[in-house]
């Protein structure tokens, strides 16, 4: 078992969401706490309350957004952001259906607490990972992600309005 399997299976005893978990592994790899945007993650639980896309998935994807995403007018897009999403995104869309037939909570877990208990703990585990490995070959420092327009290529797509 991984340190980070520990800390799933810590923060899932500790009646933690996937959703929420993923967002703490990646707050705690910056450095950072932010309750207010881990309480957002509540939002993604459980297929957002009705078994649709794992909150694994939309919470990693989260991730991604607020590692390389755009956070106002001011700044442009990471140029690295649609390839990172889709390529987490197209991971564990192959990886669940492989496995359970779907990437929905409802796929996954279908309700069953018992199901639950055994595939998601490993899955949260395995995404958390996979997602370093991503972000790694895209050179993104969870650390120290890049912010705004200083490491995004300009475009010059604004400069009419100079």
């Amino acid at each position: 078992m991984t340190e980070d399997s520990f800390r799933v299976a810590e923060l899932l005893l500790a009646d933690l969401k996937c959703s929420h978990i993923m967002m703490i592994l990646a707050l705690e790899a910056a450095g950072r706490q932010d309750p207010d945007l881990v309480r957002a993650m509540s939002g993604l639980a459980v297929g957002m309350g009705q078994g649709m896309t794992c909150g694994i998935l939309s919470a990693g994807s989260c991730v991604v957004g607020m590692l390389v995403g755009k956070a106002g007018e001011d700044e442009s897009e990471d140029s690295r952001f649609v390839d990172i999403l889709e390529e987490f995104g197209g991971w564990f869309k192959h990886r669940c259906t492989e496995e359970y037939g779907g990437c929905n909570c409802s796929d996954i877990m279908q309700f069953d607490m018992n199901l639950k208990a055994r595939r998601c703990p490993a899955l949260i585990a395995e995404s958390w990972q996979k997602l370093n490995e991503i972000l790694n070959r895209y050179d993104v420092d969870i650390a120290h992600p890049p912010r705004g327009s200083e490491t995004c290529e300009d475009t010059g797509a604004l400069e009419f309005l100079s």
